[in-house]
């Protein structure tokens, strides 16, 4: 499989396509690299290829907060300019004017 250049970076606001949550992407992967258990429990029928980017989020929705493990084609901008509530959002990053979130630096280094 060849993986292809991340549409979306670490530290921006997504939201998903089909579903109502969004989130802040923390970590990418070129391209599927989660269980295949994972995969094959997502409907054949919406089940996206695995030679794409698949994003972590800090995700919420109107319930929760959790952890998401999205592709790329069901992400879009989320321009809201709303904040995230996900707790570990303020451990990783500070948020800028821009609506992204920018990683903190450890202060160690």
């Amino acid at each position: 499989m060849q993986s292809r250049a991340a549409k979306f970076a670490i530290g921006q606001v997504v939201k998903h396509r089909v579903y109502p949550f969004r989130g802040v992407i923390y970590d990418v992967d070129p391209i599927f690299a989660n269980t295949e258990e994972w995969y094959r429990a997502i409907p054949a029928e919406v089940r996206p290829s695995k030679d794409q980017p698949f994003y972590h989020l800090f995700a919420e929705n109107d319930e929760t907060q959790y952890i998401a493990y999205v592709s790329e084609q069901n992400l879009l901008p989320d321009d809201s300019g709303a904040p995230v509530r996900h707790p570990q959002v303020e451990q990783l990053f500070t948020p800028t004017d821009s609506g992204f979130y920018k990683r903190r630096v450890n202060s160690a280094n």
